[in-house]
């Protein structure tokens, strides 16, 4: 079995070319499956590189039943965005107390339907938002979210929401004058992030503002979220997570022992217990090399490749003399193209493809264009 520099895996063993044959006569394709052990594996792994931070998973990476009971089972928490994350939640009877409601910009349906749940911590950025959690001021506490602009991330997740640093003190300022408790600072330095860097420098700032507020404050802040942007392995090279979270380890040491420290992965614990399993259902030759159609596409598993600018891992079951290829989704729209100049052996109809580290943003943001069959979600 050999790798590329494209991180295509050429060759499989035996075992698992019988494994993905018979997930494949059993269930159908496409398939995403998905191994719970590693997502346990996964969530320890951060808490040993976090100690002392609370883990509240972001629902939005993989909204799927079978992955919010193991998180469940892990006594972790859950960041939530939506009225119908929290249906989700609702069904396997998670206690509000172990969810904050993450999103910056809510309805007063959302802030109700939250409220109803038990959820009692809200995000903001703006002046706006904070007037609407007022009529609900008894009930709640706030988190201000604080816009970290990263050039590194993959997806800059402080250009659409967080306030300025400039702006912390007056919205703290109103919300005390509206009888609302801001408790603490949030920020998100934006996903897939190659080093830590940013968190650090996002941990030092919040500090530093919640400590000289905290001198006039009529009620302290004591809570920091550090957001996610913990990175996935989609280059297939050994993570070490424990190496990544160093930086951040040492920021949040210089911080006072009573603050609360909150985080909210998603893709680090997700991304890499789910494999896809897809198949070749038509080949052609094209402007001089193979295409091959596959029954998944960027429409569905792949969607990650449009939205959260992914590259997944794949591997072909087979190896020998290899040529430039595309591989194209299902879909009868000319944007369903996986990858292209793609090296590949000589593949047939009915040959597998498999997607690695495909837990996040794949199955979560998939659509139902031409209303082809969705991936079936199997739990090894």
């Amino acid at each position: 079995m050999t790798t590329t520099a494209r991180t295509v895996i050429y060759g499989a063993s035996e075992d698992d070319c019988r494994f993905y044959q018979s997930s494949v006569e059993k269930h159908g394709s496409p398939l995403l499956l998905f191994d719970s052990s590693k997502l346990k594996q996964q969530y320890r792994s951060l808490q040993q590189a976090l100690p002392n931070v609370d883990l509240f998973y972001a629902i939005k990476a993989l909204p799927q039943i079978d992955v919010l009971k193991v998180i469940d089972e892990l006594d972790a928490g859950f960041d939530v965005a939506s009225s119908g994350e929290l249906d989700i939640l609702l069904g396997l009877k998670v206690g509000g107390r172990r969810t904050i409601h993450t999103h910056p910009i809510k309805s007063d349906k959302d802030i109700r339907d939250a409220l109803r749940f038990g959820s009692t911590t809200f995000v903001i950025d703006n002046l706006d938002e904070l007037k609407k959690l007022q009529p609900y001021r008894g009930r709640i506490g706030i988190l201000l979210r604080v816009s970290f602009r990263s050039e590194n991330a993959k997806v800059d997740l402080s250009k659409k929401f967080g306030c300025t640093e400039d702006e912390v003190a007056n919205i703290i300022f109103q919300a005390e004058q509206l009888g609302l408790h801001i408790k603490g600072l949030s920020f998100h330095v934006g996903s897939q992030v190659e080093t830590s860097d940013k968190h650090v420098a996002a941990i030092q700032s919040c500090r530093d503002m919640m400590l000289e507020l905290n001198q006039k404050a009529k009620a302290p802040l004591s809570i920091l979220d550090i957001g996610g942007g913990f990175p996935g392995n989609y280059a297939l090279q050994s993570i070490d997570i424990m190496k990544f979270c160093q930086p951040i380890r040492d920021a949040l040491a210089s911080l006072p022992e009573d603050w609360h420290i909150y985080a909210e992965p998603g893709r680090y614990l997700i991304a890499p217990a789910v494999t896809c399993v897809t198949t070749i259902i038509g080949k052609s030759m094209r402007y001089g090399m193979p295409w091959y159609y596959l029954d998944d596409g960027v429409y569905g598993s792949f969607s990650g490749k449009i939205f959260d600018h992914a590259e997944y891992p794949l591997q072909v079951l087979k190896e020998g003399e290899t040529s430039p290829s595309v591989l194209a989704g299902p879909t009868c729209d000319s944007i369903d193209i996986i990858d292209e100049q793609i090296e590949l052996p000589e593949l047939k109809i009915g040959d597998f493809i498999i997607g690695h580290q495909m837990g996040a943003y794949t199955a979560a943001t998939r659509t139902r264009f031409n209303l082809l069959k969705e991936a079936k979600f199997i739990v090894l």
